[in-house]
């Protein structure tokens, strides 16, 4: 899908494709480099008008994020057109650069979660993450690559019901308090000034909303297992980020539960 004929009439400025995210939408970079545009079929217009939705919320929170300056609607789809967040992505560092970068990540993240999830309107809870998991999985729609290496050949229902095994106590410790989490804290979503490795804010929101905060961090710490050299690089990067949202025990098991539940909602 290309962007629309009335979006580039009522724009000065020529659009350049990038790199899709994993939801499979169209992005486009505008020619000034100062925002990005992105592009759904008609299948994902209400996904797109979600994260829409997100963004407009998180406005003067406190969190840097992309401000939205434009929004498109047409027969073949929607367009979200957002301010763009100076940096490079995270996932882009060396190992030694990211580690700098580190603690300023944790706290915009910190800064997310500190949010009164009260007043946030997004649910992520577990027991409809779970449903869709659920959904996935019977339409045998899970995406392998989001698999680790030990699960691609295990069948899907089989990793569901590792996952539901633990259902019932995960539900009990979201209960006693859920945070207002990213959804997908990955590294190619968090964007870092190159040159003062600090953390300049976080893009892709659509799968923002109140959670455990255990979700966010057990994809934080796994996703940027692919970056570090050492052992030693990565227990230092999980303790600060632990000591940053005052976790003062991990759980280990609770991050693996949603380490496992995570790949079998993306079908």
């Amino acid at each position: 899908m290309s962007l629309t004929p009335e979006l580039l009439q009522r724009s000065p400025f020529e659009w350049g494709p990038v790199v899709a995210g994993a939801s499979g939408d169209a992005v486009y970079r505008r020619s000034d480099g100062r925002a990005f545009a992105k592009v759904a079929d008609a299948a994902r217009v209400v996904e797109l008008a979600g994260e829409r939705d997100r963004l407009l919320w998180l406005q003067d929170r406190g969190v840097l994020t992309p401000e939205v300056i434009g929004w498109h609607v047409a027969e073949q789809g929607a367009c979200l057109i957002m301010t763009a967040i100076e940096g490079v992505p995270a996932a882009a560092l060396s190992a030694t650069d990211l580690l700098s970068a580190w603690p300023s990540m944790a706290r915009q993240l910190a800064a997310l979660h500190a949010l009164d999830a009260g007043q946030c309107p997004f649910d992520r809870s577990l027991a409809p993450i779970f449903g869709r998991a659920m959904d996935v999985v019977a339409r045998n729609a899970v995406n392998p690559d989001f698999l680790p290496d030990d699960d691609r050949k295990t069948p899907a229902a089989e990793l569901l019901a590792r996952v539901e095994r633990d259902l019932a106590l995960r539900l009990e410790q979201e209960a006693t308090g859920r945070v207002i989490c990213h959804g997908d804290p990955c590294m190619p979503n968090i964007m870092v000034d190159p040159h003062t490795l600090r953390c300049t804010g976080m893009i892709d929101l659509g799968r923002l909303g109140t959670a455990d905060r255990y979700a966010d961090l057990a994809l934080m710490i796994a996703n940027a297992r692919e970056s570090w050299e050492t052992a030693e690089q990565e227990g230092h990067a999980a303790a600060v980020l632990f000591e940053t949202l005052g976790v003062a025990a991990p759980d280990a098991a609770r991050l693996e539960f949603y380490l496992r539940l995570d790949p079998l909602t993306w079908g």
